[in-house]
């Protein structure tokens, strides 16, 4: 654990005040024309939702608070993994103010509660810690943005220390008001049970009969406590999704962060705009990423990879030089050093690859593996078996002739199968075999010609005949 800043420190020893998140996710979502819940809807490879806990774990809270409300039951089903999360129901949704109200009686204690938004993605874990420290310093603090166009928001106003005097909403402002282009960004530092008197002290007499949040700050404010203001580094942090337009913008930008930690590690992304990147995956140095690529889930690319254009691969391996075929499909494979797979090939669970294994064309492997240097060309389907250093002779000179290999079947190494031949489920090849004749179910074939030594042989050579290995 790294030491804490001399802020951290002071603030400890004088408050004793643990950081606590409370995430709100409590919205129905009516503009995303969906039966989901809003904060389940994907972005970037995850839920909405879990980027915030994520946000809210690495900021080093102490405990994390999820106040849900429309389809409670579905989000925490969803969630079910997530042990260190309290859920809160908001039976009733009457506003931010209310939503956060409902956390009262989880923090009993002192504490800072960073009070982010479950549909609020791009909220980094270092914006939190930033909020956190200005609280500390004084008595809370909130996240600002200035936009270049910040339209209908409402905004933010500093006193002459810079601190926050009042929050005017557009259609109340003044012309002078509407000149300012900071705006409220939706995400708080404030103090645990401080901040619950000046909630209930809220009235909904507004248009929308809520509590908001925001005037309960504001209260605060104007009661003579200092919240800081803390500007926004990069203001998407304070995207919000309300409609699917909204989560297509903050799903290319979630992107856009993962493709650039991996570029600056070394990897080579040829038509970013068209790459689609889990928050898992990894990608080795002097890799190369065609156009129209799909990496997601748990998997691994190792140093000087090329994938092609149109692959779709999900927790899979793929080691060092291998090159993966345009429109090729990996859902749950290890592939080998130096493996060449596609185009068009299809690896299901389970399918492994050796190092420089090849897989050539409509080839589909599931739950089978290719030894080192095993070849399935095309037109294929391997399921449940064992292939090492198998070659299949289809071709005559006039016509190609099928090989047939049954479930959880064994090929030994260097077997050769002279098609057309089919070897039944749970047979085994014995290595170095030829074989001509079909293999029954559960069989063992051995093909080998009785060994024979030619003596005084390299004595009867040609004079100056090269050696050969």
């Amino acid at each position: 654990m790294s030491p804490a800043s001399p802020a951290q420190r002071s603030a400890s020893s004088s408050s004793g005040a643990s950081r606590v998140a409370v995430v709100l996710a409590a919205g129905k979502g009516t503009r995303m024309k969906s039966e989901r819940a809003k904060v389940l809807h994907e972005a970037g490879g995850r839920p909405l939702l879990a980027w915030a806990l994520d946000a809210a774990r690495a900021a080093g809270c102490a405990r994390i608070l999820a106040v849900v409300g429309h389809a409670a039951g579905e989000v925490r089903a969803a969630f079910s993994d997530a042990v260190d999360v309290t859920w809160i129901e908001q039976r009733e949704q009457l506003g931010t103010g209310h939503a956060l109200l409902q956390a009262e009686p989880h923090l009993t204690g002192e504490a800072l509660a960073l009070v982010l938004s479950g549909d609020v993605p791009l909220v980094r874990a270092e914006t939190l810690g930033r909020l956190a420290e200005e609280a500390e310093r004084g008595w809370g603090a909130m996240a600002v943005a200035t936009l270049a166009e910040p339209g209908a928001l409402g905004r933010v106003i500093a006193d002459a220390r810079g601190d926050l005097a009042r929050i005017v909403e557009a259609r109340d402002a003044t012309r002078d008001e509407l000149a300012i282009r900071r705006v409220n960004a939706g995400i708080y530092a404030l103090p645990a049970p401080a901040i619950f008197g000046f909630l209930h002290r809220l009235s909904p007499d507004n248009d929308q009969g809520e509590l908001y949040l925001t005037d309960a700050v504001t209260a605060a404010a104007c009661a003579g406590h200092r919240v800081a203001l803390v500007e926004l580094e990069d203001p998407d942090e304070a995207l919000g999704v309300n409609d699917r337009l909204e989560l297509a913008r903050v799903h290319r930008l979630l992107v856009a962060r993962k493709l650039r930690v991996l570029a600056l590690g070394g990897a080579t992304f040829l038509d970013p705009d068209t790459t689609a990147l889990g928050p898992e995956v990894e990608v080795g140095r002097d890799s190369v990423v065609h156009a129209s690529v799909t990496l997601s889930g748990a998997t691994r690319i190792g140093q000087g990879v090329t994938i092609h254009a149109g692959a779709w691969i999900r927790d899979s391996t793929i080691g060092a030089g291998a090159v993966i075929e345009p429109y090729s499909v990996l859902d749950g494979a290890a592939v080998g050093a130096g493996c060449r797979v596609g185009p068009f090939a299809r690896l299901r669970p389970g399918a492994v690859l050796g190092e420089k294994a090849k897989v050539g064309n409509f080839v589909e492997i599931k739950n089978s593996t290719l030894g080192a240097g095993a070849k399935a060309n095309h037109l294929a389907y391997l399921g449940d078996a064992t292939v090492g250093g198998a070659i299949t002779c289809n071709y005559d000179g006039q016509a190609k002739h099928p090989t047939t290999i049954g479930e959880r079947a064994f090929i030994g190494s260097d077997t050769m199968l002279v098609a057309p031949v089919e070897v039944g489920d749970n047979a085994v090849t014995a290595a170095g075999s030829v074989i001509t004749q079909d293999v029954p179910a559960g069989a063992l074939a051995v093909e080998r010609t009785r060994q024979r030594n030619v003596p005084g042989w390299s004595k009867r050579r040609p004079r100056g005949a090269a050696r050969r290995s």
